[in-house]
């Protein structure tokens, strides 16, 4: 088979694209809207769900191979013919007969209808039609599989747009603490209990916060643009996402059960098996080249010389023809096609196999990391408590003297780098989460159903 081009798609997926840039996304944006506001503007989804309507368009076009074809055909003509001159017997007519034979100009004027009507095709036409409707499943399921990848790309957006705002606020919260232990540290050393070297100590700790604040919030930035660019608006759009990155736990069914569940309506599997029909239709399809192929073909109408005779009973002009076509020797080709049709069965057969393995292992996987994930969260919080606890120890002895500027800042650093451990094991455990929903096929969200 050809491959198959969609080059008027651009056109069409500019177009919707650039209406779509135009519009500004509902403030503020939920998960759930920021899906669904990608599945009906993304380009990806777009072009899937155009080769699935010209696929449409395709069925249609094979339907119409089992149906009657009729033409209404005419011509006119003006013709003078001297081919009975050039006959080789001519110069034996009498004389007054070869001066009567002149040729002169004539009219001549036909119109009719032809019809054909395949009548026995070895069952080649109820095969491309089957052919042609499991293609319509395979781009249904293929177009589904794009939604689902969609809606994860801007799942794992948002939450990275969650993180990076997360990030950004404990860089702020240690940014506060460091200027708050700077004023403490002034306030020592203007009663004459703490020394220069603290002052500047200090100074430099709050000053070194000042590139991680930019860096959090470029990182900030460009987690915005990544989930504008998904849901097809301008890049800087002042998006703004509802919630934060929260641990919220959720019981996953267990691996075999999503597996089980995962081979059944994950399109993916879907697809592979869909392509696995049609390389049985395209074996049946090559074996039928090979068989007796009968058709009709009828014409009725009207020969005439002069216009005004045109539909008079006398000039009546009809045929019915029936043929057959029974292959006899081609060379081989026949049969290299049948070569062809056997190999992609067969590999249609492997890459299902090899796809259940991989579903299954890309689940394990998951519920695997959302096992580990959940461990370190619970880790995480409790160093965190400990953080927290040591902070306030180390500020308070500080305030007696009984600790000095370096113990505050270990402690503090202590403690950025605890939250940061708690955001980054409750960011893994919501990626998880959702790596466990696609590849068991389930809707991203909780209470999304089929869109």
């Amino acid at each position: 088979m050809k491959p198959v081009r969609f080059p008027w798609l651009v056109l069409l997926v500019v177009t919707r694209t650039a209406a779509a840039l135009a519009q500004a996304p509902p403030e503020p944006l939920t998960l759930s809207d920021a899906i669904r506001l990608a599945i009906e503007r993304n380009p990806e989804v777009l072009v899937a769900n155009e080769q699935l309507q010209e696929l449409k368009g395709r069925i249609t076009e094979v339907r119409a191979e089992a149906f009657p074809q009729v033409n209404l055909q005419g011509f006119g003509l003006r013709l003078r013919d001297p081919s009975i001159l050039n006959s080789a017997s001519f110069d034996k007519l009498p004389e007054e007969f070869r001066s009567a034979l002149v040729p002169k100009a004539a009219n001549l004027f036909d119109v009719g209808l032809t019809v054909k009507q395949p009548l026995y095709t070895a069952g080649k036409i109820g095969t491309a039609i089957k052919l042609a409707l499991e293609g319509q499943r395979e781009k249904e399921a293929a177009l589904e599989a794009v939604r689902q990848r969609v809606a994860f790309k801007v799942f794992q957006a948002f939450q990275d747009l969650l993180l990076a705002q997360a990030n950004l606020d404990v860089v702020r919260e240690t940014y506060r603490q460091r200027e708050k232990h700077l004023e403490q540290v002034r306030n020592r050393f203007s009663l004459g209990v703490a020394t220069e070297i603290d002052v500047l100590r200090s100074q430099v700790n709050l000053a070194n916060t000042e590139p991680e604040r930019i860096r959090a919030e470029n990182s900030v930035r460009l987690a915005r643009s990544v989930l504008n660019n998904l849901i097809v608006v301008d890049l800087d759009a002042p998006t703004t996402v509802v919630g934060k990155l929260d641990y919220v736990p959720w019981t996953a069914p267990q691996a075999q059960s999503l597996a089980a569940n995962a081979l059944e309506v994950r399109p993916e599997v879907m697809v592979a098996r869909r392509l696995l029909d049609e390389a049985r239709l395209l074996r049946s399809l090559a074996h039928a080249e090979n068989k007796l192929s009968v058709d009709m073909e009828g014409r009725y109408g009207y020969n005439v010389r002069n216009p005004r005779n045109m539909f008079h009973q006398d000039f009546t002009r009809w045929n019915v023809t029936v043929n057959f076509r029974l292959p006899f020797w081609d060379g081989g080709r026949k049969a290299g096609q049948i070569v062809q049709a056997e190999a992609r069965l067969r590999a249609a057969e492997q890459n299902l196999a090899q796809l259940t393995n991989n579903v299954k292992l890309e689940i394990k996987a998951a519920v695997d990391d959302l096992q580990s994930s959940s461990q370190a969260i619970a880790a995480a919080r409790l160093n965190v408590v400990q953080a927290e606890k040591v902070l306030e120890m180390m500020q308070a002895n500080y305030q007696y003297g009984a600790a000095t500027t370096l113990d505050v800042f270990d402690s503090q650093t202590a403690l950025t780098v605890a939250r940061n451990a708690v955001i980054g094991a409750t960011y893994q455990y919501e990626m998880a989460k959702g790596r466990v929903r696609l590849a068991a096929g389930m809707p991203m969200l909780d209470g999304e159903g089929k869109r």
